[in-house]
């Protein structure tokens, strides 16, 4: 209950203050690239149900169908212009706080995945993490906020991506998000919150790794070498 209140809290009192930016923003998107702001995209979400997820628009129409699919590249071409500022900033995420409000979502929580994204967790992992409210930020998006610099590295390498995405970075996110389902809590909630806003002010920070106790550790050598573990 202390959760949901301080989800809607949050979320009504943020999007109040960012109405008139998320304004500015909705106007650029209607006059530039695709001519639309949100889409909606299908992700699993609490209890394995689909949910869709609102995001700005910052890819080209049709784009987990083409090229790589969900696997998002570094300068992925599908990416709009504005889009790579959205993107930088966590922006298209912003109005996911529409979807905690409503309910879909927590603010911290595992973050919720299209179903290929998913389907790529190991079985134990599903099984557990759904039993929880999926959410806008979490300590897997928290430590994978630069997951596409791993992907750069596995391209530079000539691996497979889908194959890098399964083996090195699924298994130790998954990981990541059964310890947030055995150690969920309000304070912890509240250093993730704190640890993301960090993380989009400074990029390569690691500090949250002196936050928490006994996060697991990444046995791929790409993915401890590429988050500087």
């Amino acid at each position: 209950m202390i959760k949901r209140l301080f989800d809607i809290l949050v979320s009504g009192t943020v999007l109040l203050l960012l109405s008139l930016p998320l304004a500015v923003v909705i106007v650029i998107l209607k006059l530039t690239g695709e001519k639309e702001a949100f889409y909606f995209q299908d992700r699993v979400g609490y209890k394995g149900k689909i949910i869709k997820v609102t995001k700005f628009v910052t890819m080209i129409k049709d784009s987990p169908n083409i090229g790589t699919g969900d696997i998002t590249l570094k300068n992925d071409p599908r990416v709009l212009p504005v889009g790579r500022i959205l993107r930088k900033t966590k922006l298209n995420e912003v109005p996911q706080l529409w979807d905690v409000l409503v309910g879909k979502l927590s603010l911290v929580g595992w973050r919720p995945l299209m179903p290929q994204g998913f389907a790529d967790y190991p079985e134990s992992v599903q099984k557990t993490i759904v039993n929880v409210k999926p959410g806008l930020t979490g300590i897997g998006s928290l430590v994978f906020r630069d997951e596409e610099a791993i992907i750069a590295r596995a391209e530079e390498e000539g691996r497979d991506l889908r194959s890098c995405y399964r083996e090195d970075i699924m298994p130790y996110k998954g990981a990541l998000e059964v310890w947030y389902t055995q150690n969920i809590g309000f304070w912890t909630d509240l250093k993730i919150l704190v640890g993301t806003a960090v993380a989009v002010l400074r990029p390569g920070w690691t500090g949250y790794f002196n936050w928490f106790r006994g996060l697991p550790v990444p046995e791929s050598e790409i993915v401890r070498e590429v988050l500087g573990i």
